[in-house]
């Protein structure tokens, strides 16, 4: 299927957009960000394995949106998105994991603080990295609020730091009459799991939905409901705290967004650039302001959510942002002017000589999906020679028994499809049509079908991220010269290896030549 006009014109939600528009009054402001969850593993869309009745409460008492993506697939990176509302090329050493945040970069966060808004965070901010390294001497989220654990202890795996408590002391800290922003990170359902989890869901493995791209197996199922059982522990966090702000009577003059980083920590979706890795859960509700029960189709990105909460404060959106407001959606007045929306990748784990990365970038639409991969050459997963930072070999897929049973040579036969989907080299061009093949499994390339629709992906491609100044589309790899911001291990063993030469060249904008 062709894209239309408005599909082509639509890269101008690409560049920056100036919003004026102000609210009757300025609402408190609560951003919660799941580690690692995927769309759709959430009881709103349709799955029926997992309970999530807090999420599906805000997604039925505000708007639930069903095509929502980070900006990248890696934590880092996408938390960066999160506050910058820019695309991971132009946030510099914060567009990589273990990176840094430049002095420069305007946050939402400082934005609204320094509007007199109060802010702060509980769990995982952002990170992994170093928020200082690159100059900046202003938390990027807040005053943080950690101190408070769980009384009982937790199942393993799970965080013992008490989200609500730990919210609760955010409200009673500081001047009540003020409006505040507040950022939740869960650090569920990342890894590692509770091996045990899935028997005490006491639930039949049978009723969960294997993606096509991992061997169905008892392994994988097991894993996968661990993973679940972990979305349902943050999700009765999360009660906790819109519970907190019933009682104190401010539930309704709260936007709360519920979000997730980026995709599920299994292959060929974490660290990826198909909808595994990068198709995200998305819930918004703020009282009256947003007429309940609303679903949105409407593309939507990561890079979004700041000019949104920018918006309803009534403050214009950051400089240099990508992102566009959602109001008008919340609203229900309006679908927003985007056909399509833009993802990438650079660097995840240290698992490939000299600390390479893995480029690539995407464009989707409703009905495709295009990846441009940079270096071709090299293994999307780290591959199966070199021991990443940690301590495993295809590094950039998270330790796991389903990954522990896909890499078994005693599986390669069994496995043969699955574990190329997952592990194999890749070409510099991917093309997937998403109504046919919604796991994105058939490479289109080379096939002769869909071709104008695959001309005008690799053309807007192209296009938008020359607009947005993308590095890559210079022939210059910055990325590979940002240090590793780890103290020991890999990360400092790569910083001294790094010399001082090549970090000039990359500084100064020479290609990086292919491995």
């Amino acid at each position: 299927m062709p894209l239309s006009r408005r599909d082509l014109l639509a890269g101008a939600a690409a560049l920056p957009i100036a919003c004026s528009r102000r609210s009757p009054a300025r609402p408190n402001l609560l951003l919660v960000v799941a580690d690692d969850q995927s769309w759709p593993h959430a009881g709103a869309y349709g799955d029926k394995f997992v309970h999530t009745p807090v999420f599906d409460r805000i997604a039925k008492e505000g708007v639930l949106f069903t095509h929502s993506f980070s900006a990248c697939p890696s934590c880092t990176p996408s938390r960066t998105a999160l506050l910058t509302g820019r695309h991971i090329w132009q946030t510099g050493e914060a567009g990589v994991l273990y990176g840094t945040i430049p002095t420069g970069l305007p946050l939402v966060t400082h934005a609204l603080e320094d509007s007199g808004y109060r802010t702060g965070f509980t769990g995982k901010g952002w990170g992994p990295g170093d928020w200082k390294a690159g100059g900046l001497t202003r938390h990027p989220i807040g005053k943080e609020f950690n101190s408070r654990k769980h009384p009982a202890p937790v199942a393993a795996g799970l965080d013992e730091r008490d989200y609500a408590a730990n919210f609760g002391d955010f409200l009673n800290d500081g001047d009540a009459g003020r409006p505040f922003f507040f950022w939740l990170g869960s650090t569920e359902p990342h890894r590692v799991y509770d091996p045990k989890a899935s028997g005490r869901m006491g639930r039949k493995l049978d009723g969960l939905r294997v993606p096509s791209y991992l061997p169905d197996t008892e392994t994988t199922r097991k894993d996968m409901a661990a993973y679940y059982s972990e979305i349902e522990w943050y999700d009765e966090q999360l009660g906790k705290v819109v519970a907190l702000l019933e009682q104190r009577g401010i539930l309704d003059d709260t936007l709360i967004v519920v979000t997730s980083d980026n995709g599920m920590p299994f292959p060929r979706a974490k660290v990826n650039l198909y909808d595994g890795g990068l198709r995200m859960p998305l819930a918004m509700r703020w009282g009256q302001r947003i007429r309940g029960g609303l679903t949105a189709t409407a593309l939507v990105s990561h890079i979004d959510i700041p000019s949104t909460l920018l918006a309803a404060a009534g403050l214009p959106n950051l400089s240099g942002a990508a992102g566009q407001s959602l109001l008008p959606v919340l609203e229900g007045k309006t679908e927003i002017a985007r056909g399509h929306v833009l993802a990438g990748l650079e660097r995840h784990t240290y698992c490939r000589p000299d600390g390479a990365g893995y480029p690539a970038r995407s464009v989707r639409t409703r009905d495709y999906l295009y990846i441009r991969n940079f270096a071709p050459e090299r293994w999307p997963t780290g591959g199966p020679d070199f021991v990443s930072s940690n301590k495993t070999f295809h590094g950039d897929i998270d330790g796991a028994p389903v990954k522990d049973e896909l890499l078994d040579p005693a599986n390669a036969k069994r496995f043969a499809r699955e574990l190329a989907l997952c592990t194999a080299k890749r070409p510099g061009e991917e093309f997937y049509h998403l109504p046919s093949d919604p796991d994105q499994e058939e490479n289109l390339v080379s096939k002769g079908t869909h071709r104008e629709a695959l001309a005008q992906l690799r053309g807007l491609l192209e296009r938008d991220l020359r607009l947005t100044g993308d590095p890559r589309m210079e022939g210059r790899d910055p990325w590979q010269s940002y240090p590793y911001r780890q103290t020991t291990g890999f990360g400092a063993s790569f910083n001294t290896a790094l010399s001082e030469e090549r970090r000039k060249a990359a500084r100064d904008g020479a290609a990086h030549k292919p491995e």
